[in-house]
């Protein structure tokens, strides 16, 4: 434990040259008594660390002293590729490694280039959630995540409706998506034996429905051919296909068109907008546009407004009737204050 730290405070100092005794405590989680012991052992050791008195004083190492402590561990070298994603390496827990990977890049860099990590972090970041919810970090992520990494199958009891399954899974990897984690993986039959196991097809699980996760001693070989991001794009098109149960058909102005993939779900307006016929006279095209239900359609397509006339079905085409009636109503002349709705109806 101490040995790692004396390392770390070795590579701070070569990539900040100097630092003070509250700034190398902070940095290293230790009192600054903890400190001056350590610096005090590392000149022991033969590693010049000089310390400045003075207000602006501190510690540094003398002579351009550089260890060649730098070469990264696998997990940090992991972490590194993942260091955009801050949040994310927390809640996996790899926050350590790649603060560590971060750390040894940073001491090998010139020191010409010692800002970039900083610069680069004030200048681009990524906020995953989604807008207007609060993001919860599964209790079982950190140990799925270690599973993933390790290519070690694992025993998972998750909730399935009203129901609790359990399966033997091979974990090939983790999607966060809109502050929601997911988990790729190959599912075994009900056999834990080492033999005669037969696959299904790959399956995506939300890790929040999961109650219990535990780690196999055995490992599973992966399929080379297997695609993460490629894997999960089909997922997502073929989830948002499937719950598009209904179909409506509508007019559609040219500024309809071009508002439509903001109106609906993205894979709805392209099955749309790929089977519409040709524009009329006023440059209207009449498409047919799957959707989840009416109700849905409603609240969609009402965000179109005057761009969009619905054709069918007939129910839908009345609702949107008697919407255009009222709002021709409450806008069709003065208001008067303090009538309400209910009075303007009633005439």
């Amino acid at each position: 434990m101490r040995a790692a730290r004396l390392i770390q405070m070795v590579l701070l100092l070569q990539s900040r040259q100097t630092m003070t005794a509250a700034e190398l405590a902070r940095e290293l989680q230790v009192s600054e008594r903890t400190v001056t012991r350590d610096a005090q052992a590392l000149s022991e050791a033969g590693v010049p660390v000089y310390a400045d008195r003075g207000r602006a004083g501190g510690y540094r190492l003398v002579g351009g002293y550089r260890t060649r402590l730098t070469g990264l561990a696998r997990s940090e070298a992991e972490a590194l590729f993942l260091s955009g994603v801050p949040g994310a390496l927390r809640e996996m827990g790899l926050a350590d490694a790649a603060s560590a990977a971060r750390l040894k890049v940073s001491a090998a860099l010139l020191p010409s280039l010692r800002d970039a990590p900083d610069s680069a972090a004030q200048r681009f970041h990524l906020d995953a959630p989604a807008w207007f919810r609060e993001p919860e970090t599964p209790a079982l992520l950190p140990a799925v995540a270690e599973a993933v990494w390790d290519d070690r199958r694992v025993t998972a009891r998750y909730r399935r409706g009203e129901d609790e399954v359990q399966r033997v899974l091979e974990p090939y990897g983790l999607v966060l998506k809109a502050g929601v984690w997911y988990l790729c993986a190959r599912v075994a039959d009900g056999d834990s034996s080492r033999t005669g196991r037969t696959y299904r097809p790959y399956r995506t699980y939300r890790i929040d429905r999961f109650k219990a996760v535990e780690a196999l001693e055995e490992r599973f070989t992966r399929d080379p051919d297997f695609d993460l991001p490629g894997h999960w794009a089909e997922q997502a098109e073929r989830f948002a296909r499937s719950i598009l149960r209904a179909e409506v058909v509508v007019r559609l102005s040219p500024e309809g068109v071009r508002l439509l993939r903001y109106a609906v779900d993205p894979p709805a307006a392209r099955a749309a907008l790929s089977g519409a016929g040709e524009p009329d006279g006023a440059g209207w095209v009449t498409v047919t546009l799957p959707v989840e239900s009416e109700e849905v359609a409603h609240t969609q397509l009402t965000a179109l407004g005057a761009e969009a006339e619905v054709l069918a079905p007939q129910g839908l085409r009345e609702r949107f009737a008697a919407d255009a009636a009222r709002l021709a109503e409450l806008y069709g002349g003065p208001r008067r204050p303090g009538r309400t709705d209910a009075e303007r109806r009633a005439g």
